[in-house]
């Protein structure tokens, strides 16, 4: 709908995928302040690694970033080419 509104295909790809993002940092962020908070109960399971590790904790948020990344370019390089006109067609 953006497109057939005169956005450019490069905004509609930057907005899409900002969004998604968004939500992965907060997710991350929460989720590396539980996994802090939690280390007590989990550091008697490790095995040659610390609880606080900050090298898995960057690791795995990277990891998680990464694939948040590509799930939202998916969806936003197709939304960024959808015909104008079937666009105003469909909605």
């Amino acid at each position: 709908m953006r497109i057939a509104l005169g956005a450019r295909t490069r905004d509609v790809l930057s907005l899409v995928i900002r969004q998604g993002m968004m939500l992965t940092f907060v997710g991350c962020a929460v989720g590396i302040a539980l996994a802090m908070g939690l280390t007590r109960l989990v550091s008697s399971l490790l095995y040659g690694v610390t609880a606080t590790d900050p090298l898995t904790f960057a690791f795995t948020a990277g990891l998680l970033g990464a694939v948040a990344l590509l799930a939202c370019w998916i969806p936003a390089r197709r939304a960024s080419r959808v015909d104008p006109m079937e666009a105003l067609r469909y909605e």
